[in-house]
């Protein structure tokens, strides 16, 4: 029997030891010199009397940053949006318990840990919180893996909060496996079911609520879930939550293991399929929190898409959405790798800077960065690197688009596009081997007049399969090789128009 580890219990980022023995940690990526001379990566000094593992980031009104750390307590940090840093930092809250998500509003502070959501508030203006408002304790929490992540404030001012797996496995307490929001007043509100082992939850640039998702049983990679209302997202483990929640029915069905999530999606009509797959290993092995970019160009070429770290590969990673036929599904692309240690979140400072911040537990999980615990920022440095800026679905092929003018003449060569397909087996066991391969022919490929995208007719694009681009061959009209050649889109549904 294979026995399966969380690879943190606080983000139970469960691994198989048949998957991590002598397993490298991520050799197709090695970009980090190249990626520098866009986006340098700076530390944040922390100081030795600082007890510091990052976990929740906020960019406070004040041009602080708020950074709330595993052992429960919340720093604010004056200077560390400065070049170079200068940081100061101010212990505001403590005794709280695994604190990884951090949301301000009205002037207090919003915290989700393991066991609630509280607000934490300073009344009388000495800089130190001095009342804990529980909102809601109102799921249950008896042990490590059962974790608690929560995203910003909405519009309307709830919190939602995606809930571990008991044991990465199964749901013993109340509704874990589900998505809940929580409302300004302390009313909690079931959501979704579903979920095994999420991560990060937040909202796309069109303010749907979407959730990471850990490799592991019914999940056969890393992917990003849309949170819909009355959905289930794929773990049949939290049914038995569903009498807790007036109003909604269980699904009539469970999902077959063995399957497919296109045959699924049609046999269990609850059943959202993952947004945006991230193929294992090749984007990132344990993806942990994510932002939207709204810096407004602050942070380069890439407003509006998601940005997300991984843990084990000290990473960042992209994401773009997009809906098609009422259902919502992207792509996902390299960006920057080389950072100190295992990320757990980032955050965009009001400058347009990326801040990263996370940990390692032990030498027992792999991390590619080697520091025990960091506090870094990424900048854009001004300059324009050439890059797949985003995929777009069509009913007969892809929009590609680029950062930079292509090369047209060999843009419009059919052979220039290497695109591959295949998806992942849908069942309880762990993980799943890409299966089902097939190759995407390229029949016409037609660069825009200013060169700043292409428009590729397939002969067929094939539904529930990601579909893994390969564009080594495309150079820009100076000359210049793509920084990252690698791009990953999600088909869950084709245009019918």
């Amino acid at each position: 029997m294979v026995r399966t580890h969380c690879i943190i219990a606080l983000a139970a980022l469960v691994l198989a030891p048949h998957l991590r023995a002598a397993e490298d940690l991520g050799e197709m990526w090695g970009t980090a010199s190249e990626e520098a001379k866009y986006y340098p990566i700076v530390n944040i000094p922390i100081p030795p009397t600082v007890p510091m593992r990052p976990g929740g980031l906020e960019s406070l009104p004040d041009g602080r940053l708020a950074v709330g750390t595993r052992r429960g307590d919340i720093y604010f940090v004056r200077g560390a949006f400065d070049s170079p840093p200068k940081p100061e930092f101010h212990l505001f809250a403590s005794g709280q318990d695994e604190t990884f998500s951090l949301s301000w509003r009205d002037g207090a502070m919003t915290a989700i840990t393991w066991g609630g959501a509280t607000r934490i508030s300073d009344t009388d203006g000495d800089e130190v919180a001095d009342r804990y408002d529980t909102l809601t304790s109102n799921w249950g929490y008896a042990e490590g893996h059962e974790f608690a992540f929560g995203s910003k404030h909405d519009p309307q001012g709830n919190i939602w909060v995606a809930l571990g797996l008991s044991g990465s496995y199964e749901s013993h307490n109340l509704f874990r496996g589900w998505t809940v929001k929580v409302t300004p007043d302390g009313k909690m509100i079931p959501v979704c079911s579903g979920l095994r082992s999420p991560g990060g939850v937040g909202a796309n640039a069109e303010g749907a609520m979407f959730v990471i998702e850990s490799q592991g049983p019914w999940n056969g990679c890393c992917s990003l879930k849309h949170l819909k209302e009355g959905a289930f997202l794929g773990h049949p483990a939290s049914y038995n939550w569903y009498p807790f929640v007036p109003g909604m029915k269980a699904p009539a069905l469970e999902p077959k293991s063995d399957s497919r999530m296109g045959v699924e999606k049609k046999r269990v009509k609850e059943l959202v399929p993952p947004a945006v797959k991230f193929p294992y290993i090749k984007m990132g092995r344990s993806i942990s929190g994510f932002r939207l970019n709204k810096t407004g160009g602050k942070f380069g070429p890439f407003d509006g898409q998601i940005f997300l770290g991984d843990y084990s590969l000290s990473l960042i990673l992209r994401a773009t959405t997009e809906q098609v036929n009422g259902v919502w599904q992207g792509a996902c692309y390299p960006f920057r790798e080389g950072l100190s240690t295992g990320i757990m979140n980032v955050e965009f400072s009001p400058k347009g800077q990326l801040i990263a911040g996370g940990f390692t537990t032990s030498s027992q999980w792999p991390v590619r960065g080697t520091e025990p615990f960091a506090l870094q920022r990424i900048d854009w440095n001004g300059v324009v690197p050439f890059e797949i800026k985003e995929i777009n679905i069509r009913k007969d092929g892809f929009l590609v688009t680029f950062t930079k003018p292509i090369d047209k003449q060999s843009a419009a060569k059919t052979d220039a596009y290497n695109i591959t397909t295949y998806t992942h087996v849908y069942h309880a066991g762990y993980g799943s081997p890409e299966v089902d391969r097939t190759t995407a022919r390229v029949i016409q490929a037609v660069p825009s007049d200013d060169g700043l995208s292409v428009m590729l007719h397939l002969e067929k694009i094939t539904e529930d399969h990601i579909h893994d681009f390969d564009l080594a061959k495309i150079t820009s009209q100076d000359g210049q090789r793509l920084l990252h050649n690698k791009a990953y889109y999600t088909v869950n549904e084709i245009p019918k128009n």
